[in-house]
């Protein structure tokens, strides 16, 4: 696919999926969703890639839905909200949901800017974040006369709590990058100037450390097991993936290279050594 709203490359093990319409604040639209899942299904797809790294060119992560065609710009029954969210007939495009949340492959979000509304949602999925400490961000629906979307009114209770989700939700207010840190939105902040290297750091250090195979199940059993009443979801398949990994070549290689104190070299791949699942897998994204 040739992507035009982003430019997307690798870089060793990591894709880089960097939101260029800069001159519009990066404004999100039907085309950047639809680059979006393309991005992810890329990195889904390829045994090289083990990180995605999603942030932006600019000042501004993303201000939110392209606003260009004026008041109208939501409305997709007249026509004038299509290049946002697609046409009457198709609803809202939220693939790129579904390809974030089901891709095998760790992602983590680099906010070099602000981020509001659908900007903010889109990242919501994603499964670290990380912040510039001159970053602002706002759940501005109310304020618009709309309503979360993206998946957000799941996704943003499971990560910060439901008080504090209603709290943003509810006055649509920006707050600024300390306040995400010290509510769980984002893991860590800092210098503008650093972002992208600390990005690049963290991607590094999961793909040089950890087995892909076992990252992937692992971030699946989290997403899937978050919102259970208790622990036996998760008692029911942890034992039972670890039967199944613990033949396998990467467990081998994992204990060897941990007693000969040595870096590993997994060799699993995702697209070929997954167990097979047992119904726990669920696509809580569809």
């Amino acid at each position: 696919m040739a992507f035009e709203t982003m430019h997307v490359h690798a870089e060793g093990p990591i894709l880089w999926v960097v939101l260029d319409r800069h001159e519009a604040m990066n404004a999100y639209t039907a085309q950047m969703g639809a680059e979006l899942a393309a991005a992810f299904h890329q990195a889904d797809a390829d045994d090289a890639i083990r990180v995605v790294i999603l942030t932006a060119k600019g000042r501004v992560f993303c201000a939110g839905a392209d606003v260009s065609a004026g008041a109208g710009s939501f409305d997709t029954e007249s026509g004038e909200g299509a290049k946002n969210f697609g046409g009457r007939s198709s609803g809202r495009d939220s693939d790129f949901i579904s390809a974030i949340a089901n891709c095998r492959k760790p992602s983590i979000v680099a906010f070099n800017g602000s981020a509001a509304g659908v900007g903010l949602t889109l990242t919501l999925p994603c499964d670290i974040r990380i912040a510039a400490d001159t970053a602002k961000f706002g759940f501005v629906f109310a304020r618009r006369g709309l309503v979360p979307e993206a998946g957000s009114a799941w996704y943003l209770p499971q990560i910060v709590g439901l008080s504090q989700a209603l709290r943003w939700c509810l006055t649509g207010a920006l707050f600024p990058a300390s306040e995400a840190l010290a509510k769980g939105l984002v893991s860590e902040i800092c210098p503008a100037e650093e972002l992208e290297h600390r990005a690049r750091t963290l991607a590094l250090e999961i793909a040089a450390n950890t087995s892909p195979v076992a990252v992937a199940l692992t971030r699946r059993m989290l997403w899937n097991f978050v919102n259970d009443a208790d622990a036996s979801g998760a008692l029911g398949i942890d034992a039972t993936l670890n039967i199944a990994l613990g033949k396998t070549p990467d467990v081998h290689e994992g204990v060897s290279a941990f007693l000969e104190k040595r870096a590993p070299d997994f060799p699993g791949k995702v697209s070929s050594d997954m167990p097979a699942t047992v119904g726990w897998w669920k696509n809580r994204a569809s």
